[in-house]
Protein backbone atom coordinates (compact mmCIF):
# COMPACT_ATOMS: atom_id res chain seq x y z
CA UNK A 1 0.00 0.00 0.00
CA UNK A 2 1.11 3.76 -0.96
CA UNK A 3 0.12 6.81 0.78
CA UNK A 4 -1.23 7.66 -2.90
CA UNK A 5 -3.59 4.97 -3.10
CA UNK A 6 -4.57 4.99 0.44
CA UNK A 7 -5.43 9.18 -0.05
CA UNK A 8 -7.54 7.77 -3.18
CA UNK A 9 -9.19 4.95 -1.40
CA UNK A 10 -10.21 7.55 1.57
CA UNK A 11 -11.52 9.99 -0.72
CA UNK A 12 -13.73 7.97 -3.56
CA UNK A 13 -15.05 5.74 -0.78
CA UNK A 14 -16.35 8.81 0.96
CA UNK A 15 -17.40 10.27 -2.27
CA UNK A 16 -20.14 7.54 -2.78
CA UNK A 17 -21.06 6.72 0.84
CA UNK A 18 -22.36 10.47 0.35
CA UNK A 19 -24.15 9.55 -2.71
CA UNK A 20 -21.88 9.77 -5.86
CA UNK A 21 -22.81 6.84 -7.91
CA UNK A 22 -20.87 8.14 -11.17
CA UNK A 23 -17.23 8.00 -11.66
CA UNK A 24 -15.87 9.00 -14.75
CA UNK A 25 -11.92 8.11 -15.67
CA UNK A 26 -9.70 9.55 -18.15
CA UNK A 27 -6.33 7.39 -18.15
CA UNK A 28 -3.28 8.81 -17.18
CA UNK A 29 0.13 7.94 -15.16
CA UNK A 30 -0.36 10.90 -12.26
CA UNK A 31 -4.13 9.98 -11.79
CA UNK A 32 -3.83 5.71 -11.53
CA UNK A 33 -4.09 5.65 -8.06
CA UNK A 34 -7.69 7.53 -8.23
CA UNK A 35 -8.29 5.52 -11.11
CA UNK A 36 -7.11 1.99 -9.59
CA UNK A 37 -9.61 2.60 -6.43
CA UNK A 38 -12.29 3.24 -8.77
CA UNK A 39 -11.98 0.47 -10.85
CA UNK A 40 -12.63 -1.38 -7.43
CA UNK A 41 -15.15 0.43 -6.50
CA UNK A 42 -17.16 -1.03 -10.09
CA UNK A 43 -15.85 -4.43 -9.19
CA UNK A 44 -17.63 -3.97 -6.04
CA UNK A 45 -20.67 -2.39 -7.61
CA UNK A 46 -21.30 0.48 -5.39
CA UNK A 47 -20.36 2.84 -8.51
CA UNK A 48 -20.73 2.94 -12.16
CA UNK A 49 -17.44 3.63 -14.06
CA UNK A 50 -17.02 5.50 -17.59
CA UNK A 51 -13.70 5.81 -19.14
CA UNK A 52 -13.15 8.83 -21.56
CA UNK A 53 -10.09 9.24 -23.11
CA UNK A 54 -10.70 12.70 -24.03
CA UNK A 55 -10.93 14.81 -20.91
CA UNK A 56 -12.91 17.18 -22.66
CA UNK A 57 -15.54 14.36 -23.20
CA UNK A 58 -15.24 13.10 -19.71
CA UNK A 59 -16.35 16.47 -18.23
CA UNK A 60 -19.22 17.16 -20.63
CA UNK A 61 -20.36 13.06 -19.91
CA UNK A 62 -20.41 14.18 -15.97
CA UNK A 63 -22.35 17.64 -17.13
CA UNK A 64 -24.84 15.10 -18.43
CA UNK A 65 -25.07 12.87 -15.72
CA UNK A 66 -24.72 15.50 -13.51
CA UNK A 67 -28.03 17.44 -15.13
CA UNK A 68 -30.48 14.27 -15.31
CA UNK A 69 -29.94 13.04 -11.82
CA UNK A 70 -29.08 16.53 -9.79
CA UNK A 71 -26.43 14.40 -7.86
CA UNK A 72 -22.70 15.25 -8.79
CA UNK A 73 -20.99 12.76 -10.89
CA UNK A 74 -16.98 12.62 -9.86
CA UNK A 75 -14.65 13.01 -12.86
CA UNK A 76 -10.58 11.74 -12.78
CA UNK A 77 -7.95 12.93 -14.83
CA UNK A 78 -4.04 13.57 -14.91
CA UNK A 79 -1.96 16.56 -14.95
CA UNK A 80 -1.26 19.31 -17.44
CA UNK A 81 -3.18 20.39 -20.01
CA UNK A 82 -5.53 17.13 -18.84
CA UNK A 83 -7.17 19.64 -16.94
CA UNK A 84 -7.77 22.78 -19.15
CA UNK A 85 -9.50 20.23 -21.26
CA UNK A 86 -12.51 20.04 -17.98
CA UNK A 87 -12.59 23.96 -18.10
CA UNK A 88 -15.61 23.99 -20.75
CA UNK A 89 -17.84 21.77 -19.51
CA UNK A 90 -16.91 23.11 -15.55
CA UNK A 91 -18.29 26.41 -16.53
CA UNK A 92 -21.67 25.37 -18.05
CA UNK A 93 -21.91 23.70 -15.17
CA UNK A 94 -21.56 26.69 -13.07
CA UNK A 95 -23.81 29.02 -15.35
CA UNK A 96 -26.60 26.58 -15.52
CA UNK A 97 -26.11 25.47 -12.01
CA UNK A 98 -25.35 21.30 -12.35
CA UNK A 99 -23.46 19.82 -9.53
CA UNK A 100 -20.10 18.22 -10.70
CA UNK A 101 -16.94 16.75 -8.72
CA UNK A 102 -13.45 17.09 -10.27
CA UNK A 103 -10.29 15.35 -8.85
CA UNK A 104 -7.32 16.15 -10.73
CA UNK A 105 -4.07 14.78 -9.63
CA UNK A 106 -1.16 17.29 -9.28
CA UNK A 107 2.68 17.08 -9.36
CA UNK A 108 3.91 17.76 -5.32
CA UNK A 109 4.94 21.09 -5.10
CA UNK A 110 8.63 20.93 -5.53
CA UNK A 111 7.89 19.91 -9.24
CA UNK A 112 5.62 22.61 -9.52
CA UNK A 113 7.66 25.65 -11.49
CA UNK A 114 10.52 23.99 -11.87
CA UNK A 115 10.24 22.80 -15.80
CA UNK A 116 8.02 19.20 -14.53
CA UNK A 117 6.89 17.66 -17.19
CA UNK A 118 3.13 17.70 -17.47
CA UNK A 119 3.35 20.15 -14.52
CA UNK A 120 1.31 23.43 -14.65
CA UNK A 121 -0.49 25.72 -12.65
CA UNK A 122 -3.84 24.04 -11.28
CA UNK A 123 -4.51 25.54 -8.40
CA UNK A 124 -7.34 27.79 -9.30
CA UNK A 125 -7.75 27.02 -12.69
CA UNK A 126 -11.16 26.92 -13.15
CA UNK A 127 -11.86 30.17 -11.05
CA UNK A 128 -14.75 31.75 -9.87
CA UNK A 129 -16.34 28.49 -12.08
CA UNK A 130 -15.39 26.02 -8.91
CA UNK A 131 -16.34 27.79 -5.97
CA UNK A 132 -15.10 25.39 -4.21
CA UNK A 133 -11.47 24.50 -4.69
CA UNK A 134 -8.68 23.12 -2.48
CA UNK A 135 -5.37 22.08 -3.02
CA UNK A 136 -4.95 19.37 -0.69
CA UNK A 137 -1.66 17.92 1.22
CA UNK A 138 0.30 15.60 -0.12
CA UNK A 139 -0.61 12.25 1.08
CA UNK A 140 2.16 11.05 3.21
CA UNK A 141 0.93 8.11 5.46
CA UNK A 142 -0.28 10.50 7.84
CA UNK A 143 -3.58 11.73 8.29
CA UNK A 144 -4.42 14.71 6.56
CA UNK A 145 -8.15 14.76 6.31
CA UNK A 146 -8.62 13.42 3.05
CA UNK A 147 -12.50 11.83 3.79
CA UNK A 148 -13.10 15.28 5.22
CA UNK A 149 -12.52 16.99 2.07
CA UNK A 150 -14.56 14.91 -0.14
CA UNK A 151 -17.55 15.79 2.84
CA UNK A 152 -16.65 19.17 1.75
CA UNK A 153 -16.65 18.50 -1.66
CA UNK A 154 -19.49 16.97 -1.81
CA UNK A 155 -21.68 19.43 0.07
CA UNK A 156 -20.37 21.86 -2.45
CA UNK A 157 -21.60 20.40 -5.48
CA UNK A 158 -24.37 18.92 -4.54
CA UNK A 159 -26.23 22.02 -4.38
CA UNK A 160 -25.37 22.74 -8.36
CA UNK A 161 -22.16 23.79 -7.84
CA UNK A 162 -18.43 22.67 -9.35
CA UNK A 163 -16.30 21.79 -6.69
CA UNK A 164 -12.12 21.26 -7.50
CA UNK A 165 -10.24 18.81 -5.50
CA UNK A 166 -6.70 19.04 -6.88
CA UNK A 167 -4.46 16.38 -5.24
CA UNK A 168 -0.67 16.05 -5.39
CA UNK A 169 0.65 13.02 -5.49
CA UNK A 170 4.38 11.49 -4.86
CA UNK A 171 5.84 8.85 -6.19
CA UNK A 172 5.37 5.49 -6.14
CA UNK A 173 2.04 6.74 -7.87
CA UNK A 174 0.58 3.71 -6.69
CA UNK A 175 0.34 0.19 -5.14
CA UNK A 176 -1.94 -2.10 -3.40
CA UNK A 177 -5.55 -0.87 -2.24
CA UNK A 178 -6.04 -0.98 1.77
CA UNK A 179 -7.92 -4.27 3.21
CA UNK A 180 -10.53 -2.19 4.52
CA UNK A 181 -11.11 -0.44 1.11
CA UNK A 182 -11.25 -4.26 -0.68
CA UNK A 183 -13.41 -4.91 2.44
CA UNK A 184 -16.47 -2.59 1.14
CA UNK A 185 -15.69 0.19 2.50
CA UNK A 186 -17.79 2.56 4.71
CA UNK A 187 -21.21 2.55 5.05
CA UNK A 188 -23.90 5.01 2.84
CA UNK A 189 -24.16 8.51 4.84
CA UNK A 190 -27.89 9.93 4.56
CA UNK A 191 -26.98 13.80 3.41
CA UNK A 192 -30.46 15.14 3.32
CA UNK A 193 -30.58 18.70 1.53
CA UNK A 194 -32.23 21.13 3.38
CA UNK A 195 -35.12 22.75 1.66
CA UNK A 196 -34.58 26.69 1.13
CA UNK A 197 -36.61 28.84 2.47
CA UNK A 198 -39.21 30.21 0.03
CA UNK A 199 -39.66 33.72 -1.18
CA UNK A 200 -43.63 34.44 -0.45
CA UNK A 201 -45.02 36.28 -3.25
CA UNK A 202 -48.93 37.53 -3.90
CA UNK A 203 -50.63 37.35 -7.17
CA UNK A 204 -50.90 41.11 -8.04
CA UNK A 205 -49.35 43.21 -10.10
CA UNK A 206 -49.26 41.70 -13.63
CA UNK A 207 -47.18 38.98 -13.63
CA UNK A 208 -45.94 36.51 -15.69
CA UNK A 209 -43.69 33.30 -15.33
CA UNK A 210 -40.37 33.09 -17.70
CA UNK A 211 -39.30 29.50 -17.48
CA UNK A 212 -35.39 28.90 -19.23
CA UNK A 213 -33.19 25.74 -19.27
CA UNK A 214 -33.48 23.71 -16.95
CA UNK A 215 -36.51 25.17 -15.24
CA UNK A 216 -38.46 22.12 -15.34
CA UNK A 217 -41.70 21.34 -13.93
CA UNK A 218 -41.44 24.17 -11.24
CA UNK A 219 -42.21 26.60 -13.14
CA UNK A 220 -45.61 25.45 -14.83
CA UNK A 221 -46.62 24.55 -11.01
CA UNK A 222 -45.92 28.11 -9.74
CA UNK A 223 -47.50 29.74 -13.08
CA UNK A 224 -50.78 27.60 -12.12
CA UNK A 225 -50.55 28.24 -8.61
CA UNK A 226 -50.48 32.10 -9.39
CA UNK A 227 -52.73 32.00 -12.35
CA UNK A 228 -50.11 33.65 -14.17
CA UNK A 229 -48.88 33.59 -18.12
CA UNK A 230 -46.43 30.91 -18.78
CA UNK A 231 -43.49 31.94 -21.19
CA UNK A 232 -41.96 29.04 -20.96
CA UNK A 233 -38.89 27.86 -23.66
CA UNK A 234 -38.73 24.83 -25.41
CA UNK A 235 -35.69 23.96 -23.33
CA UNK A 236 -37.30 24.35 -20.37
CA UNK A 237 -39.50 21.10 -19.71
CA UNK A 238 -42.00 23.53 -18.49
CA UNK A 239 -44.29 23.74 -21.70
CA UNK A 240 -47.16 22.25 -20.17
CA UNK A 241 -50.07 22.83 -17.93
CA UNK A 242 -53.24 25.12 -18.14
CA UNK A 243 -51.44 28.51 -18.26
CA UNK A 244 -48.46 27.86 -20.86
CA UNK A 245 -48.67 30.99 -23.62
CA UNK A 246 -48.20 29.70 -27.10
CA UNK A 247 -47.22 32.58 -29.24
CA UNK A 248 -45.11 34.67 -26.11
CA UNK A 249 -42.80 35.98 -28.76
CA UNK A 250 -45.67 38.19 -30.17
CA UNK A 251 -47.14 38.90 -26.86
CA UNK A 252 -44.12 40.26 -25.92
CA UNK A 253 -43.87 42.75 -28.70
CA UNK A 254 -47.12 44.07 -28.67
CA UNK A 255 -46.95 46.98 -26.54
CA UNK A 256 -50.89 46.64 -25.56
CA UNK A 257 -49.73 43.47 -24.20
CA UNK A 258 -46.39 43.07 -23.11
CA UNK A 259 -45.86 46.41 -22.19
CA UNK A 260 -48.59 46.05 -19.39
CA UNK A 261 -46.18 43.46 -17.48
CA UNK A 262 -45.54 44.51 -14.24
CA UNK A 263 -43.87 41.79 -12.49
CA UNK A 264 -41.51 38.53 -14.03
CA UNK A 265 -40.95 35.82 -12.36
CA UNK A 266 -37.59 33.74 -13.77
CA UNK A 267 -37.04 30.16 -13.20
CA UNK A 268 -34.00 28.54 -14.48
CA UNK A 269 -31.95 30.09 -17.20
CA UNK A 270 -33.83 31.59 -20.32
CA UNK A 271 -31.40 32.49 -23.36
CA UNK A 272 -33.47 31.77 -26.92
CA UNK A 273 -35.67 34.78 -27.70
CA UNK A 274 -34.65 38.34 -27.78
CA UNK A 275 -37.90 39.39 -26.73
CA UNK A 276 -37.48 37.86 -23.21
CA UNK A 277 -33.93 39.13 -23.35
CA UNK A 278 -35.44 42.83 -23.72
CA UNK A 279 -38.17 42.34 -20.99
CA UNK A 280 -35.77 41.21 -18.65
CA UNK A 281 -33.40 44.29 -18.95
CA UNK A 282 -36.55 46.70 -18.65
CA UNK A 283 -35.92 49.43 -15.22
CA UNK A 284 -40.08 49.92 -15.09
CA UNK A 285 -40.47 45.89 -14.23
CA UNK A 286 -39.98 44.20 -11.14
CA UNK A 287 -37.75 40.86 -11.33
CA UNK A 288 -37.60 38.03 -9.05
CA UNK A 289 -35.33 35.22 -9.97
CA UNK A 290 -34.73 31.83 -8.72
CA UNK A 291 -31.13 31.23 -8.42
CA UNK A 292 -30.18 28.12 -9.38
CA UNK A 293 -26.19 28.63 -9.17
CA UNK A 294 -23.66 30.25 -7.73
CA UNK A 295 -23.14 32.31 -10.04
CA UNK A 296 -24.43 36.76 -9.09
CA UNK A 297 -27.86 37.00 -10.70
CA UNK A 298 -29.06 40.97 -11.25
CA UNK A 299 -30.43 40.90 -14.75
CA UNK A 300 -31.93 44.27 -14.99
CA UNK A 301 -29.65 46.11 -12.14
CA UNK A 302 -32.52 45.66 -9.25
CA UNK A 303 -33.15 41.69 -9.30
CA UNK A 304 -34.48 40.40 -6.46
CA UNK A 305 -32.47 37.03 -6.14
CA UNK A 306 -34.04 34.09 -4.60
CA UNK A 307 -33.52 30.45 -3.72
CA UNK A 308 -37.55 29.55 -4.12
CA UNK A 309 -41.03 30.87 -4.42
CA UNK A 310 -44.75 29.88 -3.07
CA UNK A 311 -47.92 32.01 -3.72
CA UNK A 312 -49.91 33.66 -1.34
CA UNK A 313 -52.90 32.08 -0.75
CA UNK A 314 -56.29 33.88 -0.51
CA UNK A 315 -55.93 36.54 -3.22
CA UNK A 316 -58.09 35.84 -6.44
CA UNK A 317 -56.01 35.31 -9.65
CA UNK A 318 -56.65 37.99 -12.47
CA UNK A 319 -58.29 36.08 -15.07
CA UNK A 320 -58.60 38.66 -17.46
CA UNK A 321 -55.26 38.65 -17.87
CA UNK A 322 -54.18 35.42 -18.31
CA UNK A 323 -57.42 35.15 -20.94
CA UNK A 324 -55.12 37.55 -22.99
CA UNK A 325 -51.98 36.16 -23.26
CA UNK A 326 -53.89 32.45 -24.00
CA UNK A 327 -55.89 34.18 -26.69
CA UNK A 328 -52.59 34.69 -29.06
CA UNK A 329 -52.15 32.81 -32.18
CA UNK A 330 -48.89 30.03 -32.61
CA UNK A 331 -46.39 31.40 -33.65
CA UNK A 332 -46.44 31.51 -38.20
CA UNK A 333 -43.34 31.70 -40.92
CA UNK A 334 -41.58 29.18 -39.84
CA UNK A 335 -39.22 27.34 -41.86
CA UNK A 336 -41.30 24.17 -42.60
CA UNK A 337 -38.33 21.26 -43.54
CA UNK A 338 -36.63 21.95 -40.08
CA UNK A 339 -40.37 22.27 -38.02
CA UNK A 340 -40.93 19.03 -40.03
CA UNK A 341 -37.63 17.18 -38.30
CA UNK A 342 -38.18 18.73 -34.66
CA UNK A 343 -41.81 17.78 -34.73
CA UNK A 344 -40.57 13.87 -35.80
CA UNK A 345 -38.17 13.71 -33.22
CA UNK A 346 -41.01 15.29 -30.65
CA UNK A 347 -43.92 12.98 -31.01
CA UNK A 348 -40.73 9.62 -31.38
CA UNK A 349 -40.44 10.57 -27.50
CA UNK A 350 -42.13 8.77 -25.04
CA UNK A 351 -42.75 9.90 -21.41
CA UNK A 352 -39.60 7.58 -20.51
CA UNK A 353 -37.53 9.37 -23.71
CA UNK A 354 -35.48 12.30 -22.80
CA UNK A 355 -34.11 15.24 -25.71
CA UNK A 356 -31.21 17.02 -25.65
CA UNK A 357 -30.97 20.03 -27.89
CA UNK A 358 -27.63 21.42 -29.19
CA UNK A 359 -27.14 24.92 -29.83
CA UNK A 360 -28.20 25.39 -33.20
CA UNK A 361 -31.07 26.94 -35.53
CA UNK A 362 -33.14 23.56 -34.83
CA UNK A 363 -33.95 24.60 -31.19
CA UNK A 364 -35.10 27.86 -32.27
CA UNK A 365 -37.44 26.21 -34.74
CA UNK A 366 -38.35 23.94 -31.80
CA UNK A 367 -39.31 26.81 -29.73
CA UNK A 368 -41.69 28.16 -32.13
CA UNK A 369 -43.54 25.13 -33.00
CA UNK A 370 -43.48 22.29 -30.31
CA UNK A 371 -45.86 22.27 -27.38
CA UNK A 372 -46.91 19.45 -24.46
CA UNK A 373 -45.07 17.69 -22.21
CA UNK A 374 -41.14 16.26 -22.83
CA UNK A 375 -38.32 15.71 -20.55
CA UNK A 376 -35.61 18.49 -22.18
CA UNK A 377 -32.08 18.96 -21.66
CA UNK A 378 -29.99 21.64 -23.33
CA UNK A 379 -26.86 23.20 -22.25
CA UNK A 380 -27.83 26.90 -22.17
CA UNK A 381 -25.58 28.00 -19.15
CA UNK A 382 -23.14 29.46 -21.85
CA UNK A 383 -25.30 28.20 -25.36
CA UNK A 384 -21.91 27.00 -26.34
CA UNK A 385 -21.96 24.41 -29.20
CA UNK A 386 -19.15 21.83 -27.36
CA UNK A 387 -20.04 18.95 -25.48
CA UNK A 388 -23.85 18.75 -26.83
CA UNK A 389 -22.99 14.53 -27.94
CA UNK A 390 -21.27 13.79 -24.50
CA UNK A 391 -23.76 15.62 -22.25
CA UNK A 392 -26.44 13.29 -24.44
CA UNK A 393 -24.63 10.84 -23.00
CA UNK A 394 -24.06 10.91 -19.80
CA UNK A 395 -27.89 12.21 -19.62
CA UNK A 396 -28.46 8.67 -20.85
CA UNK A 397 -26.29 7.08 -18.42
CA UNK A 398 -27.67 8.50 -15.43
CA UNK A 399 -31.41 7.61 -16.57
CA UNK A 400 -30.52 4.15 -17.44
CA UNK A 401 -34.33 3.41 -19.45
CA UNK A 402 -35.67 4.92 -22.56
CA UNK A 403 -33.67 6.80 -24.97
CA UNK A 404 -31.97 9.68 -25.36
CA UNK A 405 -32.42 12.10 -28.62
CA UNK A 406 -29.88 14.79 -29.21
CA UNK A 407 -30.71 16.92 -31.93
CA UNK A 408 -27.93 19.39 -33.37
CA UNK A 409 -26.80 20.53 -36.28
CA UNK A 410 -23.92 19.94 -38.32
CA UNK A 411 -21.02 21.76 -36.65
CA UNK A 412 -22.16 21.05 -33.69
CA UNK A 413 -21.90 17.41 -34.17
CA UNK A 414 -18.42 17.79 -35.94
CA UNK A 415 -17.29 19.58 -32.79
CA UNK A 416 -18.16 16.91 -30.69
CA UNK A 417 -17.39 14.00 -32.79
CA UNK A 418 -14.97 12.43 -30.00
CA UNK A 419 -17.90 11.83 -27.86
CA UNK A 420 -18.64 9.12 -30.14
CA UNK A 421 -15.58 6.81 -29.33
CA UNK A 422 -16.19 4.76 -25.88
CA UNK A 423 -13.96 2.10 -24.36
CA UNK A 424 -14.72 -1.68 -25.90
CA UNK A 425 -15.86 -2.53 -22.45
CA UNK A 426 -18.65 -0.47 -22.32
CA UNK A 427 -22.36 -0.64 -24.33
CA UNK A 428 -23.24 2.01 -26.34
CA UNK A 429 -25.65 4.01 -24.33
CA UNK A 430 -29.34 4.09 -25.96
CA UNK A 431 -28.86 7.23 -27.75
CA UNK A 432 -30.06 8.31 -31.02
CA UNK A 433 -27.97 11.36 -32.68
CA UNK A 434 -30.46 13.51 -35.08
CA UNK A 435 -28.09 15.74 -37.03
CA UNK A 436 -29.71 18.73 -39.30
CA UNK A 437 -27.29 18.96 -42.07
CA UNK A 438 -27.28 22.15 -43.55
CA UNK A 439 -23.31 22.91 -44.55
CA UNK A 440 -22.70 25.30 -41.90
CA UNK A 441 -23.91 27.61 -39.34
CA UNK A 442 -27.08 28.90 -40.67
CA UNK A 443 -27.97 29.90 -37.85
CA UNK A 444 -26.00 33.44 -38.50
CA UNK A 445 -27.87 34.19 -41.73
CA UNK A 446 -30.69 35.16 -39.60
CA UNK A 447 -28.12 37.81 -37.36
CA UNK A 448 -27.01 41.32 -37.91
CA UNK A 449 -23.75 39.66 -39.91
CA UNK A 450 -25.87 39.03 -42.82
CA UNK A 451 -26.68 42.32 -42.77
CA UNK A 452 -23.28 44.03 -43.16
CA UNK A 453 -20.86 41.27 -44.66
CA UNK A 454 -20.05 40.39 -48.13
CA UNK A 455 -21.13 37.09 -49.17
CA UNK A 456 -18.07 35.70 -49.61
CA UNK A 457 -16.85 36.83 -46.17
CA UNK A 458 -20.12 35.61 -44.40
CA UNK A 459 -19.40 32.34 -45.96
CA UNK A 460 -15.22 32.60 -45.34
CA UNK A 461 -15.77 33.56 -41.47
CA UNK A 462 -19.43 32.50 -40.35
CA UNK A 463 -21.12 29.82 -42.01
CA UNK A 464 -17.76 28.16 -42.14
CA UNK A 465 -18.88 25.52 -45.12
CA UNK A 466 -18.39 21.67 -44.61
CA UNK A 467 -18.61 18.75 -46.66
CA UNK A 468 -17.75 16.02 -43.86
CA UNK A 469 -18.89 12.46 -44.44
CA UNK A 470 -20.98 11.83 -41.91
CA UNK A 471 -21.76 8.41 -42.61
CA UNK A 472 -18.15 7.67 -42.63
CA UNK A 473 -17.17 9.15 -39.72
CA UNK A 474 -20.46 7.66 -37.82
CA UNK A 475 -18.59 4.12 -39.10
CA UNK A 476 -15.35 4.89 -38.14
CA UNK A 477 -16.76 5.13 -34.93
CA UNK A 478 -18.63 2.08 -34.53
CA UNK A 479 -22.00 3.74 -34.70
CA UNK A 480 -25.17 2.55 -36.81
CA UNK A 481 -26.00 5.37 -39.80
CA UNK A 482 -29.14 6.31 -41.15
CA UNK A 483 -30.07 8.95 -44.18
CA UNK A 484 -33.53 9.78 -44.24
CA UNK A 485 -34.99 11.69 -47.04
CA UNK A 486 -38.28 11.32 -46.27
CA UNK A 487 -40.63 11.84 -43.79
CA UNK A 488 -41.33 8.00 -43.32
CA UNK A 489 -37.86 7.45 -43.61
CA UNK A 490 -37.04 9.68 -40.58
CA UNK A 491 -39.96 8.14 -38.44
CA UNK A 492 -39.07 4.42 -38.87
CA UNK A 493 -35.03 5.41 -38.20
CA UNK A 494 -36.32 7.47 -34.82
CA UNK A 495 -38.06 3.74 -34.24
CA UNK A 496 -34.98 2.14 -34.13
CA UNK A 497 -32.21 1.59 -32.01
CA UNK A 498 -28.57 3.89 -31.05
CA UNK A 499 -27.44 5.39 -34.08
CA UNK A 500 -26.75 8.53 -35.84
CA UNK A 501 -29.55 10.03 -38.55
CA UNK A 502 -28.32 12.45 -40.65
CA UNK A 503 -31.01 14.71 -42.54
CA UNK A 504 -30.25 17.06 -45.13
CA UNK A 505 -31.76 20.64 -44.93
CA UNK A 506 -31.30 23.50 -47.18
CA UNK A 507 -29.53 27.08 -46.26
Amino acid sequence: MTASSDAACEILDRLVARGVRHVIVSPGSRSQALALAAAELERQGRIRLHVRLDERVAGFTALGIGRESRVPAAVICTSGSAVANLLPAALEAHHAGVPMILLTADRPPELRGVGANQTTHQVGLFGEAAPFSVDAPVPDGAAHGYGELADRAFEAARGGSVAHLNLPFREPLAGELPEWFVAGGSAPIASDPVAPRAHALGRGPRTVVVAGADAGPRAAHLAERGGWPLLAEIVSGSRHGATVVRGYRAGLADPNLGGRIERVVVVGHPTLGREITRLLRRDDVEIIAIQASDEALNLNGSTLAVRDVDVETGIPMDSEWLALWRDLPAPAGVDPERAALVDAVWRATGEGDRIVFGSSRLVRVADDVLWGRAHVHANRGLAGIDGTLATAMGVQLAADDGVTRVIVGDLAFLYDAGALLRSGSEERPAVQIVVGNDGGGTIFDGLEVAQVASREAMDRVQLTPQHADIAGLAGAYGWEYVRADTAAELDAALRGGACVVEVRLGR
